[in-house]
């Protein structure tokens, strides 16, 4: 059994004052994959024992950034999709493992009145591309923070998000488009019609507290290796970010 967490923590800096290093160790997980770091790993006092790390950090300072935490030492690591235009936010770190290569995404936000939105599109169809060249030789399995709620099932308040970024229905489609070249969301695998299940929460209004929340945070798999889910949850209880880890566990 292999146990794998992503968590968006919104700045390791930050969530490392609000209990990090103790959630970490809560998870006893094989793989711990981050996303927006927001730091250089030279500005993180951070090193667990039994694991390797690899960063991929944004030409912006302060700014983005994916990193993974893991046990196993992986066959090879890249870091972002071998695009220019795609690979100065330090978005992705993929890592090949014998069995299926491991994704760690946070893919972008299409900002107030989706004035990224064009972009976030090339983005989505780099991003599947990337995915499906993997796929062609082994099993995927992509976790991160992928800023799309994909159905009304997902967010508390579908009705008044439908030209909200992470709802908009070209995010969605493309979503879509990606579970059907092949992919899973794990969650809804095991769990197609659970509600309430949110991974992020505004940390306006009280959100959290009120469960007023969106699932933008994901397992997928590659639909043959969807029989080796054996868990995935949502970490709601952890708390030093907006959004809470998630868990996926592997037969």
């Amino acid at each position: 059994m292999r146990r794998l967490v992503s968590w968006n923590v919104n700045g390791i800096r930050s969530c490392m004052q609000k209990g990090f290093a103790e959630a970490f160790a809560s998870f006893d997980a094989d793989v711990v994959c981050l996303q927006e770091t927001r730091a250089e790993p030279r500005q993180v006092s951070f090193d667990p024992d039994g694991y390797r790390q690899y960063w991929n950090c944004a030409a912006k300072r302060g700014y983005s950034g994916t990193a993974v935490f893991c046990r196993e030492m992986p066959e090879d690591v890249r870091f972002g999709l071998g695009i220019p235009e795609h690979d100065n936010e330090g978005r992705v770190v993929t890592l090949e493992f014998a069995d299926f290569f491991l994704v760690n995404v946070y893919t972008p936000n299409a900002k107030a009145e989706l004035a990224r939105l064009d972009y976030r599109m090339a983005w989505e169809d780099a991003f599947r591309a990337h995915l499906l060249a993997l796929a062609a030789q082994k099993a995927v399995i992509v976790c991160g923070d992928m800023n799309v709620a994909h159905n009304e099932i997902d967010l508390a308040n579908p009705a008044s998000n439908h030209f909200s970024a992470g709802f908009s229905d070209e995010e969605r489609a493309k979503f879509g488009e990606l579970l059907a070249a092949g992919f899973t969301d794990s969650f809804r695998y095991l769990h197609p019609d659970e509600r309430n299940a949110y991974s992020w929460w505004s940390f306006r209004t009280n959100a959290r507290a009120r469960n007023v929340g969106w699932r933008i945070d994901y397992f997928l798999t590659s639909r043959d290796f969807a029989p080796r889910i054996a868990r995935a949850a949502i970490l709601r209880d952890v708390f030093g970010s907006d959004h809470c880890p998630i868990l996926l566990e592997i037969d």
